[in-house]
């Protein structure tokens, strides 16, 4: 298939780059199996999901993970940590007027604390911090919200770039997996009360997932690689649910990419795993995990685009797209929300 083929247009006044004042209050899109769609609001899931159906959510953190420096000439240089390897060793993403050199120092903050570089890894630089990496970033580190906010991190993003459900010992994220953002603990108490279940897997996310797909056939991209967990009790939950015959429902595209990877891993079938992906889902690959997904529009030609259309198929989706944009839904990370049934 082409990188042309999930083109679309989008007017720019429908890219959300504010949330809504309540979480749960976005709009949902169904998209069914025939290709039909439905105008819904967000919180109908409790009518749409049924008493023992699962969903699998991703309980990663998003880091303050955007730092602003100077080299030792004064240019300003910015410093996105991207994985964090030991209390000082990462691999970030560093813009400069030009590229760094192994061995150039670079410095944080009012106390000038020092980011020596190591040398590269891929389209990453590896580097040491001298202090403890956690403790810089807290102190002066900005949320890494997506580019096209085409603005600086706020206090709202603070709350509302982080899902409510985040586990703190998971603080290793550059984006926030999106589609859990419309869930509030109120949203999440009523689904338990309806006896739908819920498990959780961690996988952290890369700023890869903003890069373009550069490849006209998209057959021959690369992913980027990303850290992700699928445990042991979340395996067994998804097996019971199978079993019984009610819905795995993945809640975004890194919750889907986790528990795909994991059972890619253990020969077609879910099991415990842990590890790193580079997993590409796009039409023609064939589930074996998801039976739904909730998750925000995406951006035009990319990855994300190509995994929800491997879930229906190219033609569904870009129809409720433009659907979508007809009917003035929010794009993007603090957009509006679908939900997609699997063909």
């Amino acid at each position: 298939m082409q990188l042309s083929d999930f083109n679309f247009d989008l007017p720019d006044e429908l890219i959300a780059r504010y949330p809504l004042e309540t979480r749960s209050a976005s709009r949902l899109l169904h998209l069914n199996t025939s290709g039909s769609y439905q105008d819904l609001h967000f919180t109908d899931i409790l009518d749409l999901f049924e008493e023992g159906d699962l969903m699998v959510l991703n309980d990663t953190k998003v880091m303050k993970a955007r730092l602003k420096g100077k080299r030792a000439t004064g240019g300003a240089v910015e410093v996105l940590v991207e994985r964090i390897f030991n209390q000082t060793i990462a691999h970030c993403h560093i813009k400069a007027s030009n590229s760094p050199k192994a061995g150039a120092e670079l410095f944080i903050g009012e106390d000038a604390i020092k980011v020596t570089v190591i040398g590269r890894h891929e389209n990453l630089f590896e580097v040491e911090f001298s202090q403890p990496i956690l403790q810089v970033l807290d102190r002066y580190g900005q949320l890494p919200i997506p580019p096209y906010f085409n603005r600086e991190a706020e206090e709202i993003d603070t709350v509302r770039y982080q899902t409510v459900f985040n586990d703190p010992t998971k603080l290793a994220s550059v984006a926030a997996p999106t589609a859990s953002l419309h869930f509030d603990q109120n949203l999440l108490d009523q689904l338990e009360q309806k006896g739908i279940h819920k498990a959780f897997v961690t996988l952290h996310v890369g700023a890869g997932t903003f890069l373009p797909v550069r490849t006209t056939d998209i057959a021959n991209h690369v992913m980027h690689s990303e850290w992700c967990d699928v445990p042991e009790a979340t395996a067994k939950l998804i097996q019971e649910t199978q079993a019984r015959g009610n819905k795995v429902i993945a809640v975004g595209t890194t919750a889907t990419r986790a528990l795909e990877s994991a059972a890619q891993a253990c020969g077609g079938k879910i099991g415990a795993w842990m590890g790193d992906t580079q997993i590409f889902i796009y039409p023609g690959y064939q589930f074996c995990v998801v039976d739904r997904l909730i998750t925000n529009f995406h951006l035009p030609e990319s990855t994300l685009l190509m995994l929800v259309s491997a879930l229906s198929n190219q033609e569904n989706i870009l129809n409720a797209y433009q659907h979508a944009i007809a009917q003035q839904y929010r794009f993007f990370s603090y957009g509006d929300a679908m939900l997609v049934d699997r063909i």
